[in-house]
């Protein structure tokens, strides 16, 4: 299936091509190459690159006009130019441009000339070239918003499916479970913040974005799930503080789902503390072992729920009307 970036491309190369053959440009193939190297897939990258790539070729064209003047018309010229243009062009934050400034300085020498015309000649494919590239990127991007809320669908079905599975295996320490849903949700979390991130970038005006704050508390949260897998692993026995525990976790596969934060599990793991301060000693080193493990999973899972709590607190109404 054609990509949409690939149709604008060709649109805008076509565009770059008819328009430097109308104006009368010498070369009108060279702006749809430019063109083609301008086109990217955000908007304000967009502009980024075509302004690296407008001034590293006006820079190009300085550089190898002197080369060419001084030395003359040798192929070897070309690899000074390379030599002294590519480290300067990094030096001063061109990077993006090199490729366009050396197709425009290749096009100057296979000219065999520097003079106005021919300096000229190569601008006007810039303007031309980039120009509609710019258009194209300003014009229109793919909206994110059904992407974003597929990943956060899959990242809240994984989480939900992560706690249930915690829940069972402090219920039967027998239980096996491969994990699967760890490395999907992990995916999931990481397209969601590439994603969201080329959901800012298309926004001409800098504003936050809220999927970007959500998917980075999923990732902090999936950090701390992470430890709380490592201190189930830990339980090997069966004890009433694990059963009261697998009930928040039973509720959790729920919560994780809703769109705020209630607290409602945080009072109860707060309640959970107090009756487990209240309770008699471990009476066997196994059961030691057991409750020291619950006792760190409890403060991961506090630190867990306090995730979600920081972060919805300080969402806006705007932000939360986007996320949802």
């Amino acid at each position: 299936m054609v990509g949409f970036r690939v149709i604008k491309t060709a649109v805008a190369a076509l565009f770059a091509i008819y328009t430097a053959y109308l104006i009368g440009v010498d070369n009108p193939l060279g702006a749809g190459l430019l063109a083609i190297l301008g086109v990217e897939t955000t908007r304000w990258r967009g502009l980024r690159s075509v302004f690296a790539r407008f001034m590293a070729s006006v820079v190009g064209l300085f550089l190898a006009s002197v080369l060419f003047e001084a030395i003359g018309f040798q192929i070897w010229v070309l690899s000074i130019y390379i030599l002294i243009a590519y480290p300067a062009l990094v030096r001063i934050g061109l990077k993006d441009g090199i490729v366009t400034g050396s197709v425009v300085v290749f096009h100057l020498f296979a000219s065999g000339n520097v003079d106005a015309h021919t300096i000229g000649t190569e601008l006007a494919l810039l303007l031309i070239g980039l120009g509609w590239a710019t258009v194209f990127n300003l014009v229109y991007m793919p909206k994110e918003g059904k992407s974003l809320v597929k990943l956060r669908h899959e990242t809240e079905s994984g989480f939900s499916a992560i706690f249930r599975e915690l829940a069972i295996h402090l219920r039967n320490t027998d239980n096996v479970w491969a994990g699967e849903e760890m490395l999907a949700s992990s995916k999931a979390i990481e397209d969601g913040i590439e994603t969201a991130g080329r959901a800012r970038e298309n926004r001409l005006i800098p504003q936050d974005e809220p999927w970007l704050v959500y998917f980075h508390m999923r990732k902090s949260q999936l950090e701390s799930i992470q430890l709380m897998m490592e201190s189930v692993a830990f339980v090997s026995s069966r004890v009433p503080q694990a059963e009261l525990i697998a009930r928040l976790f039973d509720r959790l596969t729920e919560d994780v789902k809703s769109e705020f934060y209630e607290g409602e599990t945080e009072r109860k793991l707060n309640e959970l503390d107090a009756s487990f301060r209240g309770m008699p000693l471990p009476a066997t080193r196994d059961e030691f072992e057991t409750r020291a493990a619950l006792f760190q999973l409890t403060r991961e899972l506090r630190r867990y729920l306090s995730i979600a709590s920081r972060v919805k607190k300080r969402k806006s109404r705007s932000a939360s009307s986007i996320i949802q």
